[in-house]
């Protein structure tokens, strides 16, 4: 029985992989903050050939997440793949406990602890791979001195431009584990009906609830997700569009700019305790 872990798992792209997985005889390790979906989940998986596990967190606490890489370094000597999926969007600036905007620390941090805080249980699978499920490509700018719009908060604009922080994530991690057995993957599952989590503004709402109600269903992002898991790429770094490799050689995955953002998410998380 192969293990996966999945943040975000408990909701749409997420929750639709933990059943197929459990499903056909694996491990769903399903990280999310209802626990009500949790044992939801817990209790299909209960007649499936496979298991699942389900851990209540809040991601977009670095803490929490911190605290959520230990439980599962503990309980988990090997793990075959990572796909992360959490986000949360907001039609208006929030801010975390932590100090951080939560788009920021959700969509970008946890996915950066999670990443090189399981690298040890990767590292002992025989195909090792983490799924980053952000997006990859777009060509919004990076605002380096304003990397959790504290000037001017948008929502579309939020969310792009961290999806291009693990474009950015993805070079770095490739750069110093590629001679390794770990592959990292960004992918796009395109418009998907989701849950859309999030707390939104009436206008927000209407479109978002218009756009669920045009996707595809959140299972047809599921094959993609498989072959990535079950036949990792070879190269370091790899993006795809559902089934259809991208170009990760283009300045959109400037080598330069992942270094410059390691070092300032490096200061930024030296702030938080632990």
């Amino acid at each position: 029985m192969k293990t996966y872990v999945i943040t975000g798992g408990t909701d749409g792209i997420g929750a639709a992989l933990a059943r197929a997985l459990f499903s056909r005889g694996d491990r769903a390790v399903m990280i999310g903050t209802s626990p009500g979906k949790g044992e939801r989940l817990m209790a299909e998986a209960a007649s499936a050939p496979g298991g699942a596990a389900f851990i209540q967190a809040d991601l977009s606490l670095v803490s929490d997440t911190r605290r959520v890489v230990d439980m599962l370094i503990e309980e988990y000597p090997a793990i075959d793949g990572v796909v992360l999926c959490a986000r949360f969007m907001r039609s208006y600036r929030s801010v975390t406990v932590e100090g951080f905007e939560s788009n920021f620390a959700l969509f970008y941090l946890s996915r950066l602890l999670v990443s090189y805080g399981l690298l040890g249980p990767l590292k002992q699978a025989e195909r090792p791979v983490i799924v980053n499920v952000a997006g990859p490509g777009h060509d919004t700018p990076v605002a380096w001195d304003d990397l959790q719009s504290s000037r001017h908060y948008d929502l579309v604009h939020a969310m792009f431009m961290t999806g291009r922080l693990n474009d950015l994530l993805g070079v770095t991690f490739a750069e110093r584990h590629g001679e390794g057995p770990v592959r990292y993957v960004l992918f796009h599952p395109g418009t998907t009906s989701t849950s859309y989590a999030g707390e939104f503004d009436p206008q927000a709402a209407a479109y978002l609830h218009q756009q669920r109600m045009m996707a595809k269903p959140a299972a047809d992002v599921v094959p993609p997700i498989l072959r990535l898991l079950d036949d990792p790429p070879t190269p370091p770094l790899t993006a795809f569009d559902l089934f259809t490799e991208l170009n990760v050689h283009t300045e959109l995955f400037s080598a330069k700019d992942a270094t410059r953002l390691s070092g300032l998410t490096d200061e930024l998380l030296a702030a938080v305790a632990g």
